[in-house]
């Protein structure tokens, strides 16, 4: 690893995230809020830190490589969670573990947290939180198409052949910079669409804009402590699950479709109608299991609030118009059983993946085939191109893996005490970048200890990163010459 490369990266990152405390600090200053001074300080810690690194090694240019890629945006990700947390530190007084699980919470677009009384925080503190999550959603975006493929964990890596443009051949060069600006126009153009509709559909300006930032990038936190049911509106609702189902689609896919105005290709893309179809399956089923449990009276009801939580759930976005952990039967399990599937590959969206999915699906079937016609030869091909062994037995890799860092992690939180169904749903929905999880972290973390809140800011992180990103760094190869 080029270790003045990544700490004169670093630096660069360092000064660029002081830049985004001046949204919120101009909000302060507004509102007058009295937190101007806490983005003051930490605009001036972040700059300092940044020149800091920068300044002795900014003479030095040299070529990233793939292994000092996956070092900058593990230690990235791990320092802007850090520097993130000041603010919150400053501003509510909150210890350091929870400030860490709130930034980090924001960055990974989880939305989980340990507050309450949104309604009435400053809204300079507002904006920033959902800031976070805006920049944790371009950030996922752009490492999923520029780095993620290189580790051969079964993601982009199958989009690599057909996506033209900035999105193709190697991402870890100056070609980073295109994709980067490509993703970040469409980003944003999606984010303003989805603030304009929020107004247009009856929020007042200021949580259009937060709501729209949070809702493109699937990240799930709100400025109310009700979420979304706090508007008590179909046609806000209607919004959310159409820019949900946006942000959860592959960029790439988006980039394709919107630059040729050729919008078939969202229904030939292979990853997109698989996911659409299991939004639609699970949201028939789950609305049909509340009318019948009796849990709303009217069909249209049950069907209203049941879209919204499989879209929330699915798209890993964790806004809410009801607790889902109090509906009946099975349906609690399922919205996390949902996250675990998550969004398609080069989204903003947590989860697994749908494409993974697809994968094992057509490799069991290629497998049943076999064992009627031993001697066949049935390649597993995704939109009609053969999917090569090695991503086949990536995929198959990152599975156990995450298997075993979620059994490790849910073992750790049980040692210190926590009860099994909690420990399922903190680790699910960390892991998964969901949100909302079961037991007592049901609505927030709050009443967790502080090692257990660490942990999960940890997990966080794993799961947004895929862990695989984090995980080669512990491995000998990549420190060897």
């Amino acid at each position: 690893m080029k270790l003045a490369v990544t700490i004169r990266t670093l630096g660069v990152l360092f000064m660029l995230f002081s830049t985004t405390l001046i949204l919120p600090l101009a909000v302060s200053l507004v509102y007058r809020d009295g937190q101007a001074a806490h983005f003051s300080i930490t605009f001036a810690l972040a700059a300092a830190i940044g020149l800091a690194f920068w300044l002795p090694v900014r003479r030095r240019h040299s070529t990233i490589r793939t292994r000092d890629g996956f070092a900058i945006v593990a230690l990235m990700w791990t320092a802007m969670s850090v520097l993130g947390a000041v603010p919150f530190m400053l501003a509510l007084d909150l210890s350091f573990a929870d400030a860490l699980f709130e930034s980090a919470s924001g960055y990974t677009t989880t939305g989980a947290t340990v507050l309450s009384g949104l309604d009435e925080m400053p809204r300079s503190i507002l904006l920033y939180r959902q800031e976070l999550q805006w920049l944790g959603g371009i950030g996922v975006v752009v490492l999923s198409v520029a780095l993620l493929p290189m580790l051969g964990i079964g993601g982009m890596q199958l989009y690599r052949a057909e996506v033209p443009g900035p999105f193709k051949d190697e991402r870890v060069t100056p070609r980073i910079a295109r994709t980067a600006r490509r993703l970040s126009e469409l980003y944003v153009a999606f984010t303003a669409a989805c603030a304009l509709c929020y107004w247009l559909a009856g929020m007042e300006p200021f949580d259009a804009i937060a709501h729209g930032m949070a809702t493109v990038a699937t990240g799930g936190y709100s400025t109310h402590d009700a979420s979304i049911a706090y508007f008590d509106s179909p046609l806000i609702e209607l919004v959310a699950i159409v820019f949900m189902l946006i942000g959860s689609i592959n960029f790439s896919v988006h980039f394709l479709a919107w630059r040729t105005l050729h919008f078939k290709l969202y229904g030939r893309d292979t990853q997109t109608r698989v996911f659409l179809s299991l939004v639609a399956i699970l949201t028939a089923f789950t609305a049909l299991v509340l009318y019948a449990a009796g849990t709303y009276e009217r069909p249209t009801e049950a069907l209203r609030y049941a879209a919204f939580q499989v879209v929330s759930s699915m798209s890993t976005t964790g806004f809410s118009t009801a607790n889902f952990s109090l509906w009946p039967l099975a349906l609690p399990v399922l919205m996390i059983f949902a996250s675990f599937i998550g969004g398609c590959a080069g989204s903003t969206s947590g989860g697994l993946k749908v494409i993974r999915f697809v994968v094992l699906a057509k490799q069991a079937g290629v497998h049943l085939k076999r064992l009627i016609h031993p001697r066949s030869q049935n390649p597993v091909r995704v939109d009609g191109r053969i999917v090569p062994d090695s991503i086949i037995d990536g995929i198959w890799g990152f599975f156990t893996v995450y298997i075993a860092v979620f059994a490790v992690l849910m073992l750790v939180l049980m040692l210190d005490g926590v009860d099994q169904v909690t420990a399922f749903g903190a680790v699910a929905t960390t892991l998964n970048n969901l949100g909302p999880g079961l037991g007592e972290v049901a609505v927030t973390f709050a009443s967790m200890s502080e090692p257990a809140t660490l942990l999960m800011a940890f997990s966080m992180i794993l799961g947004r990163l895929e862990i695989f990103t984090f995980l080669v760094l512990l491995t000998p190869a990549f420190w060897r010459r």
